[in-house]
C-alpha cells in the first residue's frame, strides 16, 4: 500500500495546499513512519545545564542541542532498556521529558516579554510548558496554568511539584471564562490550544484515525473561541503565542487571520524568523513557524505570536460566584516565626512569595497574583507549606522539594540503594543513623524529603502517589 493510502484524502489536500511541491509531500509522508526522536529539558530551577552534562557524562547519553531551547536536547542511548522517566534525574525533577518542537512556543514567548511577570497557560497539562515557563521566570512572578480535563490536573500538579515550581495557581475551567473573568490581566499568554493532533502522527500512529474535515472544522470554532478569550484576558503591549501540534491552516493560519479580522486596530503579528537559526525554514509569509515534522526531524507545530497594541471592548461580566477565598493573609509576626522556623529546616523563601492560612495550614501564594484572588475559583495556590501543631509544624513534601536550599544541616545524603528503595515507599535502615531525629533526604545532592529518625530506620513519608515500581535508576 503506498504511504498516502494511509493518509484520509481531505487531510492529503490540506497537507499539498501547504507545502511547497509534491516532493517535500513525499517527505512529509515518509518521516511520518519514522519513530519519533526523544528530547529532554534541563530544569534549571533545579540544575544548570553544564552541571546537568557533567553529571550524566558517563551514562552512554549522546545529547544533541535544540537549536530553539538552550536547556533543550535530543537524547540517543544505547541501552533503553530502563524508562528513561526512571532514571534518577528525571524524578527528582532535574530534566523534564518533552518533545523538541513543543519548546518552540514558551521560547518564543519569552523572546518577546523577558520580564513577564503575570503569565497565564491557559491549557496546561501535563505540564511541559508551565514549567518551562517557571524555569525561565526563576520562579518569580505568577502563572496561572488551566486545564480543562479534571483527570490531568492531578497530573498538572505533580510534574509542577517534582520540578521544585513555586510560583503556579493552579485552575479547572474551560478557557473560554478567563476573557471576561480576568480582563486585561496578563502581560504574557500561552494558548497551546487542544487540537486535531496531525503533527504527532509519528509519535501515535493512530493520531489521524478518526480524522475528519468536519471534525476539524469543529475543532477550530473551538479554537477561535479560546484564542478571543486570551485575547481579552491580554494586557496592552501585551504578547500572546498561539500554537498547535496540528499542521492544517483551518486551525493554524485561519484562526490567527479570524483574529486579526474581528480586532484589526489591535492585533499585530511579530515574526519569528529571528527566534533562532534556521527558523526561515519553517517560516511563513506571515511571520509563524510551521514546522513540518520533516523540517526539523521531529514533531509537527504551529507557532503564532501576537501582540495586543490596543485595548478592546469589554466582555459581559461574568454572572458567576467565586465564593469566599478561604485563606487568610498571615500577620507580619506569624510569617516572621514561620519563616525562622523553616529556616532551622533548610527552608527559605523571599518576597516574591507571602503566607497565608486556612485553619491549621500555610501555604505560600505568589506575590504577584494576589490581584487575581476573588475573581476566580482556584484548584490550588502556590505551595502548600506546612500543617501546624501545638509543639511546631510538619513541613510538606512539595515545599521541601521546591524550597529546601543546597547545603542544609539537615541534609542525609542516601546510597543509589537507599534512594531506590525510597522512591519505592519503603523506611531506610542506614548503617550510620543520622545525628538529628529530622533529616532532608537527599540523592545526588537533591531534596527527596522530609523524614524522621526512628529507631534504627528512617521513616519514609514520600507521598503514596509518587512511589514506584518496576525498575529505577542505571
Amino acid at each position: 500500500m503506498p504511504v498516502s493510502d494511509r493518509f484520509p484524502e481531505d487531510f492529503l489536500a490540506l497537507m499539498r495546499a501547504s507545502l511547497a511541491d509534491d516532493a517535500e509531500l513525499q517527505r512529509f509522508l515518509a518521516i511520518s513512519q519514522q519513530p519519533l526522536r526523544r528530547s529532554l529539558r534541563v530544569n534549571t530551577l533545579k540544575i544548570s545545564v553544564d552541571d546537568f552534562l557533567a553529571r550524566t557524562a558517563d551514562y552512554g547519553w549522546r545529547l544533541s542541542p535544540i537549536p530553539w531551547c538552550a536547556e533543550g536536547f535530543w537524547i540517543e542511548r544505547d541501552d533503553e532498556s530502563l524508562p528513561l522517566g526512571s532514571v534518577a534525574e528525571h524524578l527528582s525533577g532535574l530534566f523534564y521529558i518533552q518533545e523538541a518542537s513543543s519548546m518552540l512556543p514558551v521560547t518564543a514567548l519569552f523572546d518577546a516579554a523577558p520580564d513577564a511577570r503575570q503569565v497565564m497557560d491557559v491549557a496546561a497539562a501535563p505540564g511541559s510548558k508551565t514549567t518551562q515557563m517557571a524555569a525561565l521566570m526563576r520562579n518569580e512572578g505568577a502563572i496561572l496554568a488551566n486545564e480543562y480535563s479534571a483527570s490531568r490536573v492531578k497530573v498538572l500538579h505533580a510534574n509542577i511539584s517534582r520540578c521544585g515550581v513555586s510560583n503556579v495557581a493552579l485552575t479547572h475551567f474551560d478557557g473560554r471564562v478567563f476573557g471576561a473573568a480576568l480582563p486585561e490581566r496578563f502581560d504574557a499568554i500561552l494558548l497551546d490550544a487542544p487540537c486535531s493532533g496531525e503533527g504527532v502522527v509519528r509519535k501515535d500512529a493512530d493520531a489521524l484515525r478518526n480524522w475528519t474535515l468536519a471534525s476539524t472544522e469543529a475543532i477550530a470554532e473551538t479554537q477561535r473561541d479560546l484564542l478571543d478569550s486570551a485575547f481579552h484576558a491580554l494586557q496592552p503591549g501585551g504578547t500572546l503565542i498561539y500554537s498547535t501540534c496540528t499542521l492544517n491552516q483551518i486551525e493554524n493560519q485561519q484562526v490567527i487571520h479570524w483574529l486579526q479580522q474581528r480586532y484589526p486596530d489591535a492585533v499585530e503579528i511579530v515574526p519569528l524568523n529571528g527566534l533562532f537559526d534556521g527558523a526561515d525554514q519553517a517560516l511563513t509569509a506571515e511571520g509563524f513557524l510551521h514546522v513540518f515534522p520533516q523540517i526539523f526531524d521531529s514533531e509537527g507545530f504551529f507557532v503564532a505570536r501576537l501582540r495586543k497594541t490596543a485595548s478592546i471592548p469589554a466582555l459581559p461580566t461574568p454572572t458567576y460566584k467565586v465564593g469566599k477565598l478561604p485563606f487568610s493573609p498571615a500577620s507580619r509576626k506569624l510569617s516572621a516565626e514561620v519563616q525562622q522556623a523553616a529556616a532551622k529546616v533548610g527552608l527559605q523563601w523571599d518576597d516574591n512569595h507571602t503566607l497565608w492560612q486556612r485553619d491549621k495550614e500555610l501555604w505560600l501564594f505568589p506575590a504577584a497574583l494576589e490581584g487575581w484572588l476573588g475573581k476566580v475559583r482556584f484548584s490550588r495556590i502556590g505551595l502548600k507549606l506546612a500543617e501546624t501543631f501545638p509543639k511546631g509544624y510538619r513541613w510538606q513534601h512539595e515545599a521541601v522539594v521546591a524550597l529546601t536550599q543546597p547545603g542544609s544541616a539537615l541534609d542525609f545524603e542516601l546510597t543509589d540503594a537507599e534512594a531506590e528503595t525510597w522512591y519505592r515507599g519503603q523506611d531506610i535502615h542506614p548503617d550510620t543513623l543520622p545525628s538529628r531525629d529530622e533529616v532532608i533526604v537527599t540523592y545526588q545532592q537533591q531534596p527527596l524529603g522530609l523524614a524522621k529518625k526512628v529507631g534504627n530506620r528512617i521513616k519514609n513519608s514520600y507521598p503514596r502517589e509518587l512511589v514506584r515500581d518496576g525498575r529505577l535508576f542505571r
